[in-house]
């Protein structure tokens, strides 16, 4: 066999932007934390629905999924010569499965997945265009309860594969739009306000809101550690169609404090970045020194503003940086097997957890072969032997 020149090998391994290969022992790892992860959405009654990585156009980008538009590759089906888009977010269609083929159903309806996702580019946030996404959705009841009961089990799972320091921020993207069209703002007036708050900036948000900064102040003010921002946001003199989404907020944080004291929950009430189709109480995953977002979750409807939609929550977890929140992989007790050994025994050395790899050849020295191929042990006639 003839060597490949160097030049051309770097050409081979180059790979689009944002996308990478995922090498040993990396790829096991994720596989097995997708799959611890996916147990214990199980075993909380959420059953796996597996949706194509490639749909209709029209199908996959219906509804609340129209946003997603612009971080969707297309290519054309030769078969029906209609339009098809590979899949940028899963929980679309996780909500179409469950609006069309689970529509008779029992509800509440428990649903999870894992998969690939492809989008046109990254951001600055995440650089990556290709990665994996493992989370639940839970369709039918619309109530604090089953928001709750959704960011439990993001923590519940995520502690279940090793993650530490897990933080929830809660938002409820629907409480200053509420309060800008009880106000009468215009639409130039709410875009300035708008990004004002998304830049957190309280100079901007006063010369924005004009005679209503005061109140906007007040909500911005209303951020941090749940208990005390509750308290914050309850005495914000609120419009009446605001106050629906505080008291949904409220009931939310008070669940999660019983069931789950520890856990650390921080409140954003501006935020909304990200949550253009969430209904109601939303929140983003973090862990203390990782770079990034674990997940993301929150209320929407299945069918976005088309009326045969259903009231659903749910959550999204990223693999790349899930994996970024825990130990790196344990080391496996690998043993090499010399050339002629008895498949019975390897299959019982197997049994009892050992990774074995067979010999292709009669080397002269078998230590030295089982540390070239990254073996612990070498199989002697007294059994696995350390090398």
């Amino acid at each position: 066999m003839t060597d490949t020149p160097p030049k051309a090998l770097a050409a081979k391994a180059l790979l689009p932007t944002g996308l990478r290969d995922l090498l040993p022992p990396d790829a096991e790892h994720e596989a097995q934390v997708v799959g611890r992860l996916l147990k214990e959405f199980h075993r909380h009654g959420y059953e796996r629905v597996k949706p194509p990585l490639v749909e209709f156009e029209e199908g996959l980008l219906s509804g609340s999924a129209a946003s997603l538009a612009n971080q969707t590759f297309r290519i054309m089906d030769p078969v029906s010569q209609r339009m098809m888009g590979v899949r940028s977010d899963m929980t679309p269609q996780v909500a179409r499965i469950a609006t069309t083929r689970l529509r008779k159903a029992p509800r509440p309806l428990r649903l999870s997945y894992a998969g690939q996702v492809l989008r046109v580019k990254g951001s600055s946030l995440r650089q990556e265009r290709q990665f994996g996404q493992v989370g639940v959705e839970l369709i039918g009841p619309d109530r604090a309860e089953a928001d709750a009961e959704i960011i439990l089990l993001a923590a519940s799972a995520l502690s279940s594969v090793g993650a530490k320091g897990i933080s929830i921020d809660l938002t409820v993207p629907t409480l200053v739009p509420a309060v800008a069209r009880a106000l009468s703002l215009s639409d130039d007036d709410y875009a300035r306000l708008r990004a004002a708050l998304d830049h957190r900036d309280a100079a901007a948000v006063a010369d924005a809101a004009g005679p209503h900064a005061p109140l906007f102040l007040s909500i911005l003010n209303a951020s941090g550690p749940a208990p005390a921002a509750v308290e914050r946001l309850s005495a914000v003199d609120l419009p009446d169609v605001a106050k629906a989404a505080r008291q949904e907020l409220a009931d939310v944080v008070r669940l999660i404090a019983a069931a789950a004291p520890g856990l650390s929950v921080t409140i954003d009430p501006v935020e909304m970045r990200g949550f253009e189709y969430q209904t109601g109480v939303s929140f983003t995953i973090f862990a203390r020194g990782v770079r990034g977002e674990l997940g993301r979750g929150g209320r929407y409807r299945t069918g976005g503003a088309d009326p045969v939609g259903e009231p659903a929550t749910g959550f999204t977890l990223y693999t790349d940086t899930v994996l970024r929140a825990l130990p790196g992989p344990s080391p496996v007790k690998r043993v090499l097997l010399p050339l002629g050994t008895d498949y019975a025994e390897a299959q019982a050395l197997r049994a009892q957890g050992w990774h074995t790899v067979a010999a292709m050849g009669a080397p002269g020295d078998l230590v030295a072969e089982a540390k070239r191929l990254s073996c612990s042990h070498l199989l002697t006639a007294d059994g696995p032997t350390p090398v």
